[in-house]
């Protein structure tokens, strides 16, 4: 599949000493051609996405979490898995495949926490996130990493359910991916946290 005119090959999150490495919102809009500012004014004015009527995640978020707290990565991978087919059905987009790999990538810029790779680079779409920080090496958190995995797929739906010909990291973009993370925490009942998990 040929590369759609300005469309970047990949969109990747990283963070380094709790600021992300991204530009924060706003910050590189002037340096953007007039075309590409449109496309950023009309991501950031989308500030909201509910989830597919119908869609019931509750268990399947609950296997993330559980998944994550037994160190498991294959349950989890199974689990981000189930998740995402159930949110493509739902918004009727295409389909995007999950890796979670061990150990999180890190540089000079920070630790790479989830990579999103087009459909014209594979077929399917792919996401990748990583199950462990990079310096200390401990199970990322079950919320930073449902975030990470709403962020990455937040990409996915620019293009395939927003039609927009790039995906920005736009103050818009931030609350979308917010929005559905908050949903689907929701389902979630109330547990009482786990070994070496604050409240």
């Amino acid at each position: 599949m040929p590369p759609r005119p300005g469309r970047p090959a990949r969109n990747a999150i990283r963070r380094g000493n709790c600021s992300e490495a991204v530009d924060v919102p706003f910050a590189y809009y002037h340096r953007l051609s007039p075309a590409r500012q449109r496309v950023y004014r009309d991501s950031d004015a989308i500030e909201t996405i509910a989830l597919p009527a119908g869609v019931a995640l509750a268990a399947t978020v609950a296997a993330i979490r559980d998944g994550l707290r037994a160190e498991d990565r294959g349950a989890v991978q199974r689990a981000c898995q189930a998740a995402l087919n159930a949110l493509v059905a739902g918004f009727g987009v295409p389909a995007v495949k999950v890796r979670v790999l061990a150990q999180r990538p890190a540089d000079d810029d920070g630790e790479l926490h989830g990579l999103y790779e087009p459909d014209e680079l594979r077929t399917p779409a792919r996401i990748t996130l990583w199950m462990r920080t990079a310096q200390r090496r401990q199970v990322v958190a079950f919320k930073s990493f449902l975030r990470t995995l709403m962020h990455e797929f937040g990409h996915h739906l620019d293009y395939e359910y927003f039609k927009l010909p790039e995906t920005f990291h736009t103050e818009g973009f931030y609350k979308r991916e917010s929005s559905l993370a908050n949903a689907l925490l929701a389902m979630l009942p109330p547990v009482a946290p786990g070994p070496g998990e604050g409240r």
